[in-house]
């Protein structure tokens, strides 16, 4: 009998993280489901380490490195279940993660994509929340916007998520053209198209291990620049998209400024309409870099300090 979930991790270069994210996967307290392990050309001992894991739920497959959307897309598509459930390989499941999505599922089952809440994890130390627009906890059901509930944090991270298979069957996959960005492309076009279900309840860890893990946005700026351009004819139309966009677009305006890459500055924040974003961002939008890395690095250190309470 074909199980209720698919769960696809993608793995390149976790050895250090990622027995432990298999162990939270495999203890489950819904246990009715595949896992399929995408090994995308480690250069460590990642596939030795997953391959000592024993349980009959588990195929690996080992890819040549072509990035995380092939590797992600290959998992999709050895999927033999009617949901699939995401993780990266060094992110951490609570033990009801699978029984929340389920629970989502059954009782919101035209859905185009399933959430659930998490927490933020830096350092192995510090603990966040993220924040949410529009949805008070306790909330489990239909978002009624999903790009202005994520004009702070988003909603959907890919640790969290659960996509039903004709979703993914309907050409809703991973663009492999995006070096970076793949996962916000894909939110938006299923977000644009289908309904978003989401519990706020946290049964996630999003690890983040360094400073260069996740906190900064971008390691490839032409790679997001053209993300948000294959959205621009849909935010003409849509001005919570176009919110949603803005608030990405200032992410990556921070980050080129960041970098000294003065031209992409310029065109990204040329686009931004500044009634999008808050105070603060406007502010942060004009500072002079030298103050930017001073409050990068007062990031930082605040947040080793368990100091830190929202994003700069």
């Amino acid at each position: 009998m074909t199980p209720f979930f698919s769960v696809v991790v993608s793995v390149y270069n976790k050895a250090h993280f990622v027995k432990k994210t298999i162990k939270s996967i495999l203890n489950q307290s819904f246990r009715d489901f595949e896992l399929i392990i995408i090994d995308d050309g480690s250069t460590d001992n990642s596939l030795e380490i997953l391959q000592t894991i024993k349980d009959d739920r588990i195929s690996i497959y080992t890819t040549k490195n072509q990035g995380v959307s092939k590797a992600r897309n290959y998992g999709l598509n050895k999927a033999n279940c009617n949901h699939i459930a995401l993780c990266d390989g060094d992110d951490i499941w609570l033990e009801n993660h699978l029984l929340e999505l389920k629970t989502l599922i059954e009782n919101y089952p035209d859905c185009g994509i399933y959430a659930t809440a998490y927490e933020k994890h830096f350092f192995n130390n510090y603990i966040t929340k993220p924040k949410f627009n529009n949805v008070d906890h306790p909330f489990f059901g239909i978002v009624e916007d999903y790009f202005m509930t994520s004009l702070s944090d988003n909603i959907l991270w890919t640790s969290s998520v659960a996509i039903p298979k004709s979703i993914i069957n309907n050409d809703f996959q991973f663009d492999e053209n995006l070096g970076w960005g793949e996962d916000t492309d894909l939110w938006i076009r299923i977000a644009n198209n289908y309904n978003v279900a989401f519990s706020s309840t946290s049964t996630a860890h999003k690890m983040i291990h360094s400073e260069e893990n996740h906190l900064s946005l971008t390691k490839n700026i032409p790679n997001l620049m053209l993300m948000i351009s294959k959205h621009i004819e849909e935010e003409k139309k849509n001005p919570s998209l176009k919110a949603f966009i803005d608030t990405n677009r200032f992410m990556i305006a921070m980050e080129a400024k960041l970098r000294h890459d003065f031209n992409n500055y310029k065109k990204v924040k040329n686009d931004i309409n500044l009634k999008n974003l808050n105070s603060w961002r406007r502010l942060l939008l004009y500072l002079p870099t030298n103050v930017l890395i001073f409050l990068k690095h007062l990031k930082f250190y605040l947040l080793k300090k368990k100091l830190y309470r929202s994003p700069l």
